[in-house]
């Protein structure tokens, strides 16, 4: 059983070298760490089914990154204005902005196109926008916005030019549903998916099957409280469709192991109400806020895979609650000495939960 952790737990050192600025080519080869029966493994991701329990229900995140990022100028000094796109409420867009000036109210910002946003009112953090088209933020954003790379990856890129064509192609997964580009993140783990991977799963007969859940930009927040309790968690939408539904009662009535790709898959299982209160067409889908942190029980997830996150995140949390901390400072202590890669296009590890019986 896990115990609970403090924020001084979800701390480690990383040296800049080993923050991955691109990914490996092909996708699954890249490294694997693997837990198995307390050993530690070191392997590629084109092994993972070798590692999978018989008869395992794989479950990915199929949604899509959106080119969410933005960048556009003042119109009234022309200064430089850094945005992402969060969501779009009615005739408003909330947006992230970043600017080396003080942004106020009224304030208009020229993006391409002839596309105009102007600050309405401030929402915490973030800002509320009135666009000057009626088309969608989704379409516009198709056109003239840019793949959003997180941050820590463009630093430790330095000087290096981007290449937006190359990202757009490798900061989705093979399996998103390109018509829910709705998530401002990529759920990484499925990046190390490719179409031989999925093939070598297929001919084992692993079966795999899509949920939905749309990474906002509160997966790249970190725990800023004093405790772990007290961090609000970031709300983002979800749906499992029927088919799904009725593929995880079916393994969960024989016994199967049911393995996430991800810690937003995760999420979503975890986010299902009781099983005895699923229905019987119609699928399910919602809002979660669900925070994921020891001590917790799992109700539907046996094991994932995951990548390695950054320090004193949720996402690290998460894994800690499935692995226990000791084993998971074990673990970063050891990928970070075998030179493993780490974040959003870094390499991976698999592993069951402490408490399956698989």
């Amino acid at each position: 059983m896990s115990t609970s952790i403090g924020i001084e737990d979800l701390e480690y050192e990383l040296p800049r070298a080993r923050i991955a600025t691109h990914p490996v080519s092909p996708r699954s080869s890249a490294k694997l760490f693997v837990v198995d029966s307390g050993k530690f493994l070191h392997q590629h991701v084109s092994d993972l089914p070798s590692f999978l329990p018989k008869n395992a229900l794989l479950v990915v995140n199929e949604t899509a990154v959106l080119p969410a990022r933005f960048l556009s100028h003042r119109v009234d000094t022309g200064g430089k204005v850094e945005g992402l796109f969060l969501n779009q409420n009615g005739e408003f867009w909330e947006v992230m902005l970043k600017s080396n000036g003080k942004l106020r109210e009224g304030i208009e910002l020229a993006l391409s196109d002839g596309i105009e946003l102007t600050l309405s009112e401030r929402v915490g953090k973030n800002w509320n926008c009135s666009c000057s088209s009626s088309t969608s933020a989704i379409e516009i954003l198709q056109k003239v916005g840019l793949t959003p790379i997180p941050p820590y990856i463009l630093s430790a890129r330095g000087m290096e030019k981007t290449n937006e064509t190359f990202d757009r192609e490798h900061y989705q997964t093979v399996f998103a549903d390109l018509h829910q580009a709705r998530s401002v993140a990529a759920p990484t783990a499925g990046l190390h998916f490719d179409t031989q991977l999925l093939a070598a799963l297929e001919q084992r007969g692993f079966e795999r099957v899509p949920v939905t859940l749309h990474v906002g930009a509160g997966t790249f927040k970190g725990i800023e409280t004093a405790t772990i309790a007290e961090h609000k968690m970031h709300e983002e939408s979800w749906e499992v469709g029927q088919q799904t539904l009725d593929a995880l009662l079916k393994a969960k009535k024989e016994g199967r192991a049911i393995i996430a790709i991800g810690t937003t898959s995760v999420r979503t299982l975890e986010s299902l109400p009781q099983i005895d209160k699923w229905p019987q067409s119609g699928g399910l889908r919602g809002e979660t806020r669900l925070m994921i942190a020891p001590p917790y029980t799992f109700k539907v997830v046996d094991g994932m895979l995951t990548n390695f996150h950054l320090p004193k995140s949720t996402l690290l949390t998460l894994v800690a609650a499935m692995l226990g901390i000791e084993k998971l400072k074990s673990i970063y202590k050891e990928a970070i000495a075998k030179e493993y890669r780490f974040y959003s296009y870094g390499d991976a590890m698999f592993f069951l939960s402490q408490d399956s019986e698989m």
